[in-house]
Protein backbone atom coordinates (compact mmCIF):
# COMPACT_ATOMS: atom_id res chain seq x y z
CA UNK A 1 0.00 0.00 0.00
CA UNK A 2 1.38 3.88 -1.22
CA UNK A 3 1.38 6.16 2.24
CA UNK A 4 -0.46 8.99 1.45
CA UNK A 5 2.24 11.30 1.79
CA UNK A 6 4.12 9.87 -0.82
CA UNK A 7 3.88 11.95 -4.44
CA UNK A 8 2.18 9.32 -7.03
CA UNK A 9 3.73 10.50 -10.57
CA UNK A 10 2.06 9.31 -14.17
CA UNK A 11 5.07 9.27 -17.02
CA UNK A 12 3.40 9.05 -20.04
CA UNK A 13 6.65 7.96 -22.41
CA UNK A 14 6.41 5.72 -25.59
CA UNK A 15 10.59 5.28 -25.24
CA UNK A 16 11.53 2.79 -22.79
CA UNK A 17 15.05 3.85 -22.48
CA UNK A 18 13.63 7.92 -21.68
CA UNK A 19 11.44 6.47 -19.12
CA UNK A 20 14.56 4.56 -17.32
CA UNK A 21 15.97 7.54 -17.08
CA UNK A 22 13.15 9.03 -15.48
CA UNK A 23 11.99 7.03 -13.26
CA UNK A 24 15.98 6.73 -11.74
CA UNK A 25 15.27 10.97 -11.47
CA UNK A 26 11.71 10.10 -9.43
CA UNK A 27 12.62 7.08 -7.34
CA UNK A 28 15.52 9.38 -6.27
CA UNK A 29 13.04 11.81 -4.97
CA UNK A 30 11.20 9.51 -3.09
CA UNK A 31 7.62 9.52 -5.72
CA UNK A 32 5.79 6.32 -6.75
CA UNK A 33 5.66 6.33 -10.49
CA UNK A 34 3.21 4.99 -12.51
CA UNK A 35 4.14 4.83 -16.41
CA UNK A 36 2.34 4.90 -19.54
CA UNK A 37 3.25 4.24 -22.79
CA UNK A 38 -0.21 5.39 -25.09
CA UNK A 39 -2.67 8.19 -24.35
CA UNK A 40 -5.72 5.68 -23.83
CA UNK A 41 -3.72 3.84 -21.13
CA UNK A 42 -2.31 7.19 -19.10
CA UNK A 43 -6.18 8.23 -18.70
CA UNK A 44 -7.39 5.31 -17.10
CA UNK A 45 -4.29 5.58 -14.64
CA UNK A 46 -5.50 9.47 -14.34
CA UNK A 47 -8.68 7.78 -13.48
CA UNK A 48 -7.63 5.78 -10.44
CA UNK A 49 -4.80 7.65 -8.98
CA UNK A 50 -4.24 10.76 -6.95
CA UNK A 51 -1.76 12.12 -9.20
CA UNK A 52 0.51 14.93 -7.86
CA UNK A 53 2.24 15.73 -11.60
CA UNK A 54 2.04 14.48 -15.33
CA UNK A 55 5.27 14.12 -17.24
CA UNK A 56 4.80 13.43 -21.00
CA UNK A 57 6.91 13.76 -24.19
CA UNK A 58 5.44 14.53 -27.43
CA UNK A 59 6.16 11.01 -29.53
CA UNK A 60 2.61 9.42 -28.71
CA UNK A 61 1.50 6.60 -30.53
CA UNK A 62 -2.17 7.08 -30.48
CA UNK A 63 -2.23 11.02 -31.06
CA UNK A 64 -0.71 14.71 -31.11
CA UNK A 65 0.81 15.30 -28.05
CA UNK A 66 -0.46 18.75 -28.64
CA UNK A 67 -4.15 18.06 -29.26
CA UNK A 68 -3.97 15.33 -26.35
CA UNK A 69 -2.49 17.94 -24.35
CA UNK A 70 -5.75 20.63 -24.67
CA UNK A 71 -7.80 17.63 -23.64
CA UNK A 72 -6.09 16.52 -20.56
CA UNK A 73 -6.11 20.00 -19.06
CA UNK A 74 -9.87 20.38 -20.11
CA UNK A 75 -10.52 17.39 -17.83
CA UNK A 76 -7.97 18.17 -15.39
CA UNK A 77 -7.50 21.54 -15.15
CA UNK A 78 -5.46 21.28 -11.78
CA UNK A 79 -2.98 18.61 -12.90
CA UNK A 80 0.65 20.43 -13.44
CA UNK A 81 1.94 18.70 -16.70
CA UNK A 82 5.83 18.94 -17.53
CA UNK A 83 6.46 18.31 -21.01
CA UNK A 84 9.83 17.14 -22.08
CA UNK A 85 10.72 18.13 -25.47
CA UNK A 86 13.55 17.43 -28.23
CA UNK A 87 13.38 20.78 -29.57
CA UNK A 88 14.77 24.75 -28.06
CA UNK A 89 12.54 26.83 -30.51
CA UNK A 90 10.68 29.04 -29.08
CA UNK A 91 7.56 28.06 -31.50
CA UNK A 92 7.85 24.91 -30.28
CA UNK A 93 8.03 25.56 -26.60
CA UNK A 94 5.01 28.62 -26.99
CA UNK A 95 2.43 25.71 -28.45
CA UNK A 96 3.11 23.49 -26.16
CA UNK A 97 2.51 26.38 -23.40
CA UNK A 98 -0.85 27.39 -25.24
CA UNK A 99 -2.24 23.81 -25.58
CA UNK A 100 -1.53 23.42 -21.99
CA UNK A 101 1.73 22.68 -20.40
CA UNK A 102 2.59 24.40 -17.14
CA UNK A 103 6.03 23.86 -18.19
CA UNK A 104 8.65 22.77 -21.03
CA UNK A 105 11.88 21.25 -20.46
CA UNK A 106 14.41 19.55 -22.63
CA UNK A 107 14.93 15.48 -23.31
CA UNK A 108 18.51 15.82 -22.79
CA UNK A 109 18.73 18.79 -20.03
CA UNK A 110 20.57 17.94 -17.17
CA UNK A 111 19.46 15.13 -14.31
CA UNK A 112 20.07 18.13 -11.86
CA UNK A 113 17.90 20.85 -13.43
CA UNK A 114 15.26 17.88 -14.18
CA UNK A 115 14.82 16.70 -10.12
CA UNK A 116 14.79 20.69 -9.42
CA UNK A 117 12.11 21.33 -11.13
CA UNK A 118 10.06 18.30 -9.84
CA UNK A 119 10.56 19.08 -6.37
CA UNK A 120 9.15 22.59 -6.71
CA UNK A 121 6.26 21.16 -8.31
CA UNK A 122 5.70 18.53 -5.29
CA UNK A 123 6.24 21.88 -3.04
CA UNK A 124 3.47 23.77 -4.53
CA UNK A 125 1.42 20.10 -3.96
CA UNK A 126 2.28 20.26 -0.28
CA UNK A 127 1.53 24.53 -0.48
CA UNK A 128 -2.16 23.44 -1.40
CA UNK A 129 -2.42 21.29 1.81
CA UNK A 130 -1.43 24.27 4.22
CA UNK A 131 -3.85 26.86 5.67
CA UNK A 132 -4.40 29.05 3.44
CA UNK A 133 -5.34 32.92 3.00
CA UNK A 134 -8.02 34.02 0.77
CA UNK A 135 -7.85 37.13 -0.99
CA UNK A 136 -10.74 39.35 -2.21
CA UNK A 137 -10.94 41.82 -5.15
CA UNK A 138 -14.51 43.36 -5.44
CA UNK A 139 -15.75 40.11 -6.74
CA UNK A 140 -12.27 38.36 -7.46
CA UNK A 141 -11.73 35.67 -4.87
CA UNK A 142 -8.23 34.08 -4.88
CA UNK A 143 -8.06 31.06 -2.29
CA UNK A 144 -4.56 29.88 -1.70
CA UNK A 145 -5.59 26.80 0.68
CA UNK A 146 -7.67 25.30 -2.37
CA UNK A 147 -6.44 26.86 -5.38
CA UNK A 148 -9.48 28.20 -6.21
CA UNK A 149 -10.66 31.53 -7.89
CA UNK A 150 -13.80 32.65 -8.56
CA UNK A 151 -14.95 35.89 -10.11
CA UNK A 152 -18.75 36.83 -8.60
CA UNK A 153 -18.85 33.54 -8.28
CA UNK A 154 -18.29 31.53 -10.59
CA UNK A 155 -15.53 29.40 -11.01
CA UNK A 156 -12.29 30.37 -13.10
CA UNK A 157 -10.21 27.18 -14.51
CA UNK A 158 -6.82 28.02 -13.97
CA UNK A 159 -4.13 25.43 -14.64
CA UNK A 160 -1.80 25.18 -12.22
CA UNK A 161 1.03 27.71 -13.27
CA UNK A 162 -1.84 29.97 -14.25
CA UNK A 163 -3.21 29.59 -10.42
CA UNK A 164 0.68 30.28 -9.52
CA UNK A 165 1.26 33.00 -11.49
CA UNK A 166 -1.47 35.15 -10.26
CA UNK A 167 -1.77 34.29 -6.56
CA UNK A 168 2.22 35.33 -6.80
CA UNK A 169 1.25 38.76 -8.24
CA UNK A 170 -1.55 39.41 -6.21
CA UNK A 171 0.01 39.02 -2.99
CA UNK A 172 1.45 42.32 -3.86
CA UNK A 173 -0.96 44.30 -5.59
CA UNK A 174 0.45 47.47 -7.55
CA UNK A 175 3.99 46.05 -7.52
CA UNK A 176 5.87 45.44 -10.78
CA UNK A 177 7.39 42.25 -12.58
CA UNK A 178 9.72 42.37 -14.58
CA UNK A 179 9.88 38.93 -16.64
CA UNK A 180 12.89 37.57 -14.87
CA UNK A 181 11.26 38.34 -11.36
CA UNK A 182 8.32 35.74 -12.72
CA UNK A 183 10.31 33.35 -13.83
CA UNK A 184 12.31 33.48 -10.24
CA UNK A 185 9.65 33.50 -8.24
CA UNK A 186 6.63 31.45 -10.53
CA UNK A 187 8.70 28.92 -11.86
CA UNK A 188 12.32 29.18 -10.10
CA UNK A 189 14.09 29.86 -12.77
CA UNK A 190 16.33 32.01 -14.23
CA UNK A 191 17.22 31.26 -17.94
CA UNK A 192 16.60 34.63 -20.10
CA UNK A 193 15.20 32.34 -22.87
CA UNK A 194 12.60 31.37 -21.11
CA UNK A 195 11.69 34.91 -20.77
CA UNK A 196 8.08 34.07 -23.73
CA UNK A 197 6.80 31.55 -21.40
CA UNK A 198 5.79 34.51 -19.39
CA UNK A 199 4.15 36.05 -22.12
CA UNK A 200 1.93 33.32 -22.33
CA UNK A 201 1.07 32.84 -19.57
CA UNK A 202 0.12 36.14 -19.28
CA UNK A 203 -2.11 36.36 -22.27
CA UNK A 204 -3.54 33.24 -21.18
CA UNK A 205 -4.60 34.45 -17.86
CA UNK A 206 -5.87 37.53 -19.18
CA UNK A 207 -8.45 35.67 -21.21
CA UNK A 208 -10.17 33.68 -18.23
CA UNK A 209 -9.93 36.36 -15.82
CA UNK A 210 -11.99 38.55 -18.41
CA UNK A 211 -14.86 37.28 -16.85
CA UNK A 212 -14.43 39.71 -14.07
CA UNK A 213 -16.08 42.79 -15.35
CA UNK A 214 -13.79 45.44 -14.57
CA UNK A 215 -13.11 48.37 -17.32
CA UNK A 216 -9.00 47.90 -16.90
CA UNK A 217 -7.19 44.83 -17.06
CA UNK A 218 -6.55 42.72 -14.05
CA UNK A 219 -3.04 41.99 -15.21
CA UNK A 220 -1.50 45.23 -16.75
CA UNK A 221 1.75 45.53 -18.93
CA UNK A 222 3.93 47.99 -17.72
CA UNK A 223 5.77 48.71 -21.28
CA UNK A 224 9.84 48.40 -20.97
CA UNK A 225 9.46 46.78 -17.41
CA UNK A 226 6.83 43.66 -17.15
CA UNK A 227 3.27 43.26 -15.36
CA UNK A 228 1.41 44.07 -12.57
CA UNK A 229 -1.76 43.18 -10.61
CA UNK A 230 -4.08 46.19 -10.92
CA UNK A 231 -7.09 45.25 -7.97
CA UNK A 232 -10.65 46.88 -8.26
CA UNK A 233 -9.88 47.68 -4.99
CA UNK A 234 -8.12 46.93 -1.68
CA UNK A 235 -8.09 43.58 -0.99
CA UNK A 236 -9.25 41.96 1.90
CA UNK A 237 -7.54 38.89 3.69
CA UNK A 238 -9.24 35.91 5.92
Amino acid sequence: MIPSSTPQILLLVHDQSLADIQRLNLETLGCQLWQATSFQQARRLLASKPLALLIMTRQLPDGDMLGRCQMLRQEYPNLPLLLLGESDNEADVVLALEAGADDYLLQSCGTLEIRARIRAWLRRGEYIKLPGQQLEFNGLSINSATREVKAFGRPLQLTAREFDLLLFMAKRPRQVFSRMQLLQGVWGSNYAGYEHTVNSHINRLRTKLAACPKSEPIVTTVWGVGYKFSPPEQASHY
